[in-house]
């Protein structure tokens, strides 16, 4: 009896934790995309269009995840946005230098030349560091959504980032945005 409790809560603990740390990223309504992202689509068609990619397994698919998001933390150099009257622009980085949506931007660039299929990736607006609003990419695997972050080589599953998520690219329609509100401060949003 005291070994099936144990197991009881076991499970109890770890039911909860696998739904949200391998699953994909909750979306809800449509909402307006951030500002500088319909600049940054009508300069890159990569970004908004459909970009036929490899079927990866998802080892290989995360191995060329933590490559990528390696390679380009350690090629870019952090810099803001100069200020500007157009608000902020999202670009690839200038001159090896960038802030968090311009490192996305790198990443998703080199995955899709990879062959990640672009229909598996996506920005995402999240509550960052020191209560800020930071730029991540999300790439969806068939084992849940990770997370590549230009505040870290590692590439973790969202619900192992501790951000809150607030709004995400939509996977189909390139041009659209959702809101997402998942992770430890989502109900202050609701």
């Amino acid at each position: 009896m005291r070994r099936l409790s144990s197991v009881a809560a076991l499970l109890c603990f770890l039911v909860p934790f696998q739904a949200v740390a391998g699953s994909s990223l909750p979306v809800t309504r449509s909402i307006g995309a951030p500002v500088g992202f319909a600049a940054a689509c009508a300069k890159y068609k990569w970004l908004c269009g459909r970009m036929a990619g490899q079927q990866l397994n998802d080892a290989a698919g995360i191995a060329l995840l933590q490559k990528v998001n390696r390679a380009v933390n350690g090629r870019i150099i952090p810099a803001e946005d100069s200020p500007s009257s157009h608000g902020d622009i999202w670009s690839l980085p200038v001159a090896g230098r960038g802030d968090c949506e311009d490192y996305a931007l790198q990443k998703m660039k080199d995955l899709i030349e990879g062959g990640f299929p672009s229909n598996r990736l996506a920005l995402s607006v999240v509550i960052g560091p020191h209560d800020q609003n930071h730029v991540v990419l999300i790439a969806r695997t068939d084992g849940g959504d990770y997370v590549l972050d230009n505040l870290t080589n590692s590439v973790r599953l969202w619900g192992m980032t501790g951000y809150t998520f607030l709004a995400t690219q939509d996977f189909q329609s390139r041009t659209g945005w959702r809101v997402t509100l998942a992770g430890p401060r989502a109900g202050e949003f609701s």
